[in-house]
């Protein structure tokens, strides 16, 4: 039984779309040989029956029964083998369409992960779901289309080597017709690639848009802004049905050429083997045999222009896919490779706007700006470029899977996966049950998981959308806390729950990460207020340190930023 190829079959050659699908095609090249061999086979059974059929004729004209019973025993040998071929060719075609289009999943998933950070920054969400949507049945269209394409070549080469040995002039009629078909189909696919082209970022725009919209549908209900959207996404849909249609226009060209063109040799090769048979050039069965072949070449013949069509339309995903695989991660692995000791305990410094982490303390970073405590907790967190170090070891110097490990960044554009929820709190698995017990109490997320009737074992949907808002920051929290990393970097991690929450929350963030080195980025005077220590940055710095009540004392701007104006 033939089984998918799951196997690592090396680095993938993305300079091009054409050396990336030689790439797959070469990944593959057993089943690829194995499924061309059947192919040929089933091609040639195939070829072979107007022959057979044409001699059985003249054998029955000459009433010679022994040569009718070889060549009627020669049609069901050529049945059988066209039943046998076309079942395992068409398993290897299946085989050859899966793991075409799996590999490709496989290695854009393992591009994205190795990407990280770097990916959302490069290319929009829509572009890398179409590699999953389209782009891969058409990569795995190309594969299975080169097997049935390689055995419709030979076939159409075994019927002009029967034609000439039978008729030299239509011999000829067939080997000029075809280069001739082909030919005539050339000119339509350069217009069709690059309205296949168009039509492909217009639907990763479209895709980019739908998930920004459902990702914030809950939003734009509360200010009534769904309409707009729902404009927007009416007036880009219709754009690329419009491209569709342009598309569709030169499909069906190239479709009403499939049987055109075939149409016109069949009927020049009958119309002069009738010629023929009334001369008494050839027999009455030779006759029929032309007949057999002329509609016979119908079918390869359309496997070519189909082949041409597939491959164009794997060409263009196949670009798609090579611009994600050449994409390099922002950040790269320093020259230093340091053991775990070496970074506990250290001082993470931004030595831009002077944020210092220190060790083993709860740090809150208050900014009258969000977006500067942002930036700052993508530098600390080696999600941005910057002046970092960790331990006085410059950041850029570290492996990156190191630091990943060290320092943990927690922000609200964490997203809570399809799964089982236990699986989605305790992302490493190696989180007890205390752990996310304790985890869950000092989020104040116990009654989320009390509320599911299957508790920690509940599944949870794309996105966590059954968990409002508030429940979602917590889950997420709980997720940030069941990691237990060294150094722990929230950004605005209550800004969703209510007051009361909010409190407890404060008060129990602090005795759990005891010993531990934590930065806690919010204006929440009630977080500020358990920290151990608050920084106040303005305008990219460091302006003040020191104690929430002593900042209130003695700096206007935190008292301001602090109390939204109020104080």
């Amino acid at each position: 039984m033939l089984s998918l190829p799951v196997a690592d079959p090396g680095t993938p050659d993305a300079r091009s779309p054409l050396r990336y699908l030689w790439w797959v095609a070469r990944a593959q090249k057993g089943p690829m040989l194995i499924g061309i061999g059947l192919a040929i086979l089933w091609w040639l059974g195939q070829a072979l029956v107007p022959a057979a059929i044409g001699r059985a004729i003249d054998a029955l004209t000459a009433k010679d029964v022994p040569l009718l019973l070889r060549w009627s025993a020669a049609l069901l040998a050529l049945g059988v083998v066209q039943a046998v071929a076309g079942v395992l060719r068409h398993r290897c075609a299946v085989l050859a369409w899966l793991a075409a289009a799996y590999r490709t999943v496989q290695l854009t998933s393992r591009q994205a992960t190795r990407l990280g950070a770097t990916l959302p920054k490069r290319l929009s969400t829509g572009e890398v779901v179409s590699v999953g949507n389209s782009d891969i049945a058409n990569i795995g269209g190309a594969m299975e289309v080169l097997l049935r394409g390689a055995g419709a070549v030979f076939a159409i080469a075994t019927v002009t080597v029967i034609l000439l040995t039978t008729s030299p002039t239509l011999g000829l009629v067939v080997l000029i017709g075809v280069p001739l078909m082909a030919a005539a189909v050339g000119p339509l696919l350069k217009p069709l690639h690059s309205r296949q082209h168009v039509q492909r970022d217009l639907q990763g725009d479209l895709a980019t848009r739908a998930a920004d919209i459902v990702g914030g549908l809950r939003v734009l209900r509360g200010i009534g802004g769904e309409h707009v959207f729902a404009a927007r996404y009416r007036e880009e849909s219709q754009r690329v049905r419009h491209a569709g249609v342009r598309v569709a226009s030169v499909e069906s060209m190239l479709e009403g050429a499939q049987i055109l063109l075939p149409g016109v040799l069949i009927a020049c090769v009958t119309w002069l083997g009738a010629h023929f048979a009334l001369d008494g050039r050839i027999s009455a069965g030779q006759l029929v045999t032309f007949y057999g072949y002329a509609v016979f070449l119908i079918a390869p013949l359309r496997t070519l222009t189909e082949a041409a069509d597939r491959i164009t339309k794997g060409h263009v995903a196949a670009r798609r896919v090579c611009r994600i695989l050449s994409l390099e991660p922002e950040f790269r692995d320093g020259p230093l490779r340091r053991a775990d000791a070496d970074l506990s305990g250290g001082l993470l410094l931004d030595g831009e706007s002077g944020v210092a982490v220190r060790p083993g303390r709860l740090t809150a970073l208050a900014a009258a700006v969000p977006e500067e405590a942002i930036a700052i907790a993508d530098r600390l967190g080696r999600y941005a470029l910057g002046d970092v170090t960790l331990d006085g070891a410059p950041l850029a110097d570290l492996p990156v899977a190191e630091v990943r490990r060290h320092i943990l960044v927690a922000d609200n554009a964490a997203r809570l996966f399809t799964g089982r929820l236990r699986d989605e709190l305790d992302v490493t698995g190696t989180a007890t049950d205390d752990d996310l017990r304790l985890a869950l109490q000092t989020a104040c997320a116990e009654d989320i998981v009390e509320a599911l009737p299957e508790g920690l074992e509940a599944h949870v949907a794309e996105s966590g959308r059954e968990f409002s808002g508030g429940q979602q920051q917590r889950l997420r929290l709980v997720r940030a806390l069941a990691a237990d990393p060294e150094v722990l970097i929230l950004v605005e991690p209550t800004s969703a729950v209510d007051a009361h929450t909010e409190a407890r929350i404060a008060d129990r963030l602090g005795k759990a990460r005891a010993g531990r080195t934590t930065l806690v980025c919010t204006t929440s005077p009630l977080v500020l207020d358990r920290a151990d220590l608050v920084l106040f940055v303005e305008d990219g710095k460091v302006r003040a340190e020191g104690t929430h009540r002593e900042l209130l004392r003695v700096e206007p701007g935190y008292t301001l930023t602090v109390t939204r104006g109020e104080g």
